[in-house]
């Protein structure tokens, strides 16, 4: 298996496998096993009857039939290969790398070749799941089931990678709850199966490593921060991250990571209920900010509009009396009762 690896590893490509057709190949044996039965039972037959044949040559062909019929024409059909669209087989002989079988069809291989997987029988997990002793269990017997033969073919498929929510310290330290989804599929079979020892494994486990990469570089929120880039205001922005970052560690593994996304942000229980009463704060703060800001350019208007059609002259306290009463008026988290002077303005 390292010889395998070290010829990949200089090479890095898989190479592809031209196979027969399985149709053809599979009539072939059967009609040569059916030939070699016939053979056989005619040679039997020539030699209880006594005819007059060479009984060492009759021999070897009854020794010829039976092996072929019993042992050769079995292990032939062993080379019979399907494949479904978007599988592949990745194929070994006595050790060394033979060669890669991509598209859906009735093949015909080396029947000598083997299968080789180290994934098979692995389900898709979820990166940084801790699993109880049942689970374990249930793993490793997959895992075993896969390497007594079970199904051997590599999945070419786009495949979905879950990543449990994982509790980890933001820019500023604080802790969060996220999860995130992982879109990937097999681009090179060769560096899946020999570069890692198990390539799912290995994609679960680079995804927790550079999702706290990641995370750890920008703060949850950007509230009071300058409107710097932030995991729940630049989503777009760190899923763009995370998808390189996972690239780059994946490419030994010859794997092409299509997509990655957040499914879930939250602040940690710890420090949710602090966290929603500074953000609460923060909103009341913007919002009054934007009263204030919008009640003092109506009393500005108020006051040009008035000293412009001269409807009534204001001296400078009766002008703060004004702007004190439209500002509480406009600004009152309730609605005003004002009270109507009825005589004089003075």
């Amino acid at each position: 298996m390292n010889n395998v690896a070290n010829e990949m590893k200089t090479t890095g490509r898989e190479k592809l496998l031209e196979a027969r057709s399985g149709m053809s190949c599979m009539i072939l044996n059967i009609l040569a096993m059916l030939v070699s039965i016939g053979i056989f039972v005619l040679a039997v037959i020539l030699l209880a009857t006594g005819a007059e044949v060479n009984t060492a040559l009759m021999v070897v062909i009854i020794i010829i039939c039976s092996l072929y019929f019993s042992a050769v024409g079995p292990i032939l059909f062993c080379g019979l290969k399907i494949l479904r669209p978007n599988e592949a087989y990745v194929f070994t002989l006595f050790g060394r790398y033979y060669g890669t079988l991509k598209g859906e069809g009735f093949y015909w291989v080396n029947p000598f070749c083997t299968a080789v997987n180290p994934a098979a029988g692995v389900t898709e997990t979820t990166t940084g799941a801790v699993k109880s002793s049942g689970e374990a269990a249930d793993v490793v017997a997959a895992a075993m089931l896969g390497s007594m033969g079970a199904n051997k073919k590599v999945s070419l498929k786009a495949m979905t990678l879950s990543n449990d929510r994982q509790k980890i310290n933001d820019q500023l330290g604080n802790p969060i709850i996220i999860g995130i989804v992982v879109i990937w599929k097999v681009v090179n079979t060769a560096k899946a199966v020999f570069d890692v020892d198990n390539f799912k494994e290995f994609l679960s486990i680079q995804c927790d490593s550079a999702l706290r990469n990641i995370v750890r570089l920008y703060p949850y929120d950007s509230v009071g921060l300058d409107n710097e880039s932030s995991l729940r205001g630049s989503s777009m922005e760190v899923a763009e991250k995370l998808r390189d970052e996972i690239q780059t560690k994946v490419d030994v593994a010859g794997l092409e990571i299509i997509e990655a996304r957040i499914t879930h942000l939250s602040y940690a229980e710890e420090i949710a209920a602090v966290m929603l009463q500074r953000q609460q704060a923060s909103a009341i703060i913007d919002a009054k900010s934007m009263i204030v800001e919008a009640g003092v350019s109506m009393v500005e208007m108020a006051l040009n509009k008035l000293g412009e059609k001269n409807i009534v002259e204001l001296d400078e306290e009766r002008k703060a009396a004004m702007v004190s009463n439209l500002l509480v008026v406009l600004c009152g988290g309730k609605d005003a009762q004002p009270v109507v002077n009825s005589g004089s303005i003075y």
